[in-house]
This record gives C-alpha cells, structure tokens and sequence, in this order.
C-alpha cells in the first residue's frame, strides 16, 4: 500500500463535444433534450465537453451553463474558447478551460444541424486477443473487451451493452448496443447475424435504431466507418 493518500496518474477518457453554434439557452435546451430522448441510455448524464468556439463574451454564460446541465448532460469542462470576456465568465464559473487534440480528432454534437454526434478520439491502442462470451446478454448487462475483440455467439437483449476496443461479432439477434473502437480505433468494425440495435457505434459515430437503414435492419449486416461516416453492407 501507498505511504500517501492520493495517485496523480495520466489516463484518456472518450468524451462527446457539444458544439454550440447558437447563444439563446432555450435554443440550446431543447436541442440537448432532443438528442437525449433518442438515446436516454447513451447520453442521459453523460459527461460531456462544452465547445464554444462560436460564442463570444456578450452572451450569458450562467444561462447558457444551466440549459446545457437540464438536458441532463454534465459539463466537465469547456474547450475552444478565444474570446477574452468569455473565458473570465467561465473561469468564475468553476469549470476548467480545456484545449481540444487535432481538429481531425474530434466530432460533435451540433446544434441545429443535421449530423448528431462525437467524441474526442483517444490514442488507438493495438488489439492483442479475443474476447468470448457464449451465453446470452440479459437487459443491464455491460460486457467490455479491452484492448481486444468481443464475440458473442448469442442474442443480446435490448437495454444490453457490448463495448470494445477492436470489433464486435454478434452471432444472435443485436438488440443492445454495440461500441467497436472504444478506445479510437477507426478502423474497427461490427458484425451482426441479426441487427436490431439500439444504437451502434465505431469510435463514437454512432447511430441509433431509427437511424440504421431500412433494409439492413433485421439482417445480418457488417459495419464499419467510411471516412467519417458510418456505413453498412450486408454479411456475406
């Protein structure tokens, strides 16, 4: 045991950016909630990432700080910020000011604007093994790979969660969720015998079950990240 009370390690978290591209907190709130009620589970106090690269020091920063926190998501810190008079309204705030990785390292969630979602991207970290899971996964189940493959050889109910940091084989009917690159990894991939899902996701592009095309839904599909962009095709 350690002769001192705390450990400063460095570690890497994926977290979504809200970028905000409007000032009025109502505008924001009910943007926020919106995204929420598609995916409750996903991004119900989610910890999160304010962007306001957009804003400047005449908005109301406690204003805008409260819709954000009624969403139901939980700001952890802010990034993007030049403006001089905004920073000092943040800064009384008590959240951190953070600086972002390479622009091509990140996605957001935008306001008023059609594509949904994002995270800061993590150092990908090589995958070395496989993991098997042969029974089935029960509703509240969270099973996660680290550093490796998931495969399932069963059905995963819906409310489930399958995470990992390489792909994800399911070989069942999906109605959980599956997150492939976890950890950053793009070039990772999901394979469904039967896709019904929740909500799927490569390194944090993600879609949910209304989101999925119509005609690879129920069968079995492979899917992967075309540049940004997730992409579906079927199993062969």
């Amino acid at each position: 045991m350690s002769n001192t009370p705390i450990e400063l390690k460095g570690s890497s978290f994926t977290l979504s950016v809200v970028h905000l591209h409007d000032a009025q907190p109502e505008v924001i709130r009910q943007a926020l909630q919106d995204k929420v009620s598609q995916a409750p589970a996903f991004l119900k106090n989610a910890p999160v990432v304010v962007n306001v690269a957009s804003l400047d020091g005449s908005v109301n920063w406690k204003k805008i700080q409260q819709a954000v926190a009624s969403s139901g998501l939980r700001v952890v810190g802010i990034s993007g910020c030049k403006d001089e008079a905004l920073k000092l309204q943040i800064e009384r705030s008590g959240l951190p000011l953070l600086t972002e990785g390479k622009e091509k390292a990140s996605r957001a969630v935008k306001i008023n604007e059609a594509e949904p979602v994002s995270v800061v991207e993590p150092i990908v970290t090589p995958i070395t093994k496989t993991r098997l899971i042969d029974t089935p996964v029960r509703s509240g189940q969270r099973i996660y790979a680290p550093h490796c493959d998931l495969i399932v050889t069963n059905h995963v109910s819906a409310g489930a969660e399958l995470i990992a940091d390489g792909n994800i084989h399911i070989y069942g009917m999906m109605r959980g969720r599956a997150l492939a690159g976890a950890s950053g990894d793009r070039d990772a991939q999901i394979f469904c015998t039967n896709l019904v899902a929740e909500l799927v996701s490569i390194a944090g592009e993600y879609w949910l079950s209304d989101q999925i095309p119509a005609d690879y839904y129920g069968k079995a599909a492979r899917l992967r990240l075309a540049g940004d962009i997730l992409s579906v095709q079927p199993l062969n």
